[in-house]
């Protein structure tokens, strides 16, 4: 059984990510944000045992945050025209809603700056706004504690040399371009918990919360646009079924095979709910899109029931609107089951000789299981070793293994 948590935890995970924004507003300086708010918590979990936690928790934990940044500043002797354009005023912002807002929106823009690598965007999201530690993301992405600090560091150093700023865009045409960066990184930090691109383990619980919880936070910054709000809808409709989708001896459990019972009807509730706010708002962009598609797989009582045709057409709308390889992909293993497999290896023809496929496992999986249904048990097996030569997860590389050996004992 698990211990309560202190209220310093429970405000931490409120707190964490405001404390840093305003202080990045206030002093532009995200390493100095980050250790302030850290030396506040703290600090918080050696008073508030001693003297109870304060009226209002959020007011403590910034002002102290604050006091530290200016603590440190004067003792380096830095900053001289910050501190005094700063000021020495401790006026409590934490209840003021606005700002608060704006700051972390401000941060989160900041974080996935299109001038930032991916993974670097990705570490300086879960570390800025979601709170983890160097070793908790390294440990998350299976990197040496070392390795995931330097990354941060040099994250922060272009930060500082290139003059990123930690501002929302001023025009609506950037705004909209940058928010894109913002929901391309939510949605590559979810992807990475729910199907792993290597360790031992499929799927990853800590990553796909964090990355439902900062779509949340998202939709709380942004509560007008669609496709933050099909964002959420699609990260909760998804991670529905992570309790089905690993089995006890760890293998992972095709969705055609999962017991439906075992799926969180509360994340269902709350994606869908989100997915009529995004349709309501506006015509449902590529996230909304793929929620819809999620949404009947969690709404259909069985896996013989789903509505094929409907998600082939969901499929076409966004390759009409965006492309791409991988949706291509999805979509001929819809035509299969709608159609048969035969039709799905017609329909994965079509997109020929393809770089981004021929290193992605699940392109190579897919048409091994699609061969294996047609009879076509050699060229099965062939493309099965294909999905375990790209694969670096062994989890999903066990899988293929097994399901490669199964093919053989049939040829034979």
């Amino acid at each position: 059984m698990r211990r309560p948590l202190s209220p310093v935890e429970v405000t931490f995970r409120t707190e964490w990510a405001p404390i840093v924004a305003t202080l990045v507003r206030q002093f532009g300086d995200l390493d100095l944000a980050e250790d302030a708010t850290q030396e506040a918590f703290l600090e918080a979990s050696r008073r508030w045992r001693q003297d109870g936690v304060p009226a209002n928790p959020a007011g403590w934990l910034v002002l102290t945050a604050r006091r530290k940044v200016i603590d440190r500043i004067r003792r380096e002797k830095r900053y001289k025209e910050l501190l005094a354009q700063v000021g020495h005023s401790t006026r409590d912002e934490s209840a003021d809603s606005e700002p608060r807002s704006a700051d972390l929106l401000a941060l989160l823009f900041g974080c996935c700056h299109p001038a930032l690598s991916t993974e670097a965007q990705v570490a300086l999201t879960l570390r800025s706004l979601g709170g983890l530690t160097t070793g908790q993301i390294a440990r998350a992405f299976l990197v040496p504690e070392a390795t995931m600090a330097k990354r941060l560091v040099r994250a922060k150093n272009k930060i500082r040399t290139a003059g990123i700023p930690f501002q929302i865009p001023a025009t609506l045409h950037e705004r909209a371009d940058r928010l894109r960066a913002v929901h391309a990184v939510i949605y590559a930090i979810f992807t990475e918990g729910h199907a792993a691109s290597d360790g031992e383990t499929t799927v990853r619980g800590q990553i796909c919360d964090e990355a439902i919880w900062l779509a949340n936070k998202l939709v709380e910054l942004m509560p007008d646009d669609s496709e933050s709000h099909g964002l959420a809808a699609l990260c909760l409709l998804t991670d529905a079924r992570r309790p089905a989708r690993v089995g006890p001896d760890g293998q992972q459990i095709l969705l055609a095979d999962q017991d439906r019972s075992l799926w969180d009807q509360s994340k269902i509730r709350s994606g869908l709910l989100h997915l009529q706010r995004a349709d309501d708002l506006n015509e449902l962009g590529p996230y909304g899109l793929m929620a819809a598609m999620a949404s009947f797989h969690s709404t259909t009582p069985s896996f013989d029931e789903t509505p094929w045709n409907e998600i082939i057409g969901l499929y076409d709308r966004i390759l009409d609107q965006h492309g791409g390889a991988v949706v291509a992909l999805n979509r001929a293993v819809a035509v299969a089951e709608r159609d048969g497999p035969e039709a799905g290896l017609a329909a994965l023809a079509e997109l020929g000789s393809n770089d981004e496929l021929d290193g992605y496992r699940y392109f190579h999986s897919a048409r091994a299981e699609l061969l294996a249904r047609s009879g076509h048990l050699d060229e099965a097996a062939t493309a099965f070793r294909a999905a375990i030569a790209v694969c670096e997860n062994e989890g999903e590389r066990q899988w293929f293994q097994t399901r490669l050996k199964e093919v053989s004992r049939s040829n034979n």
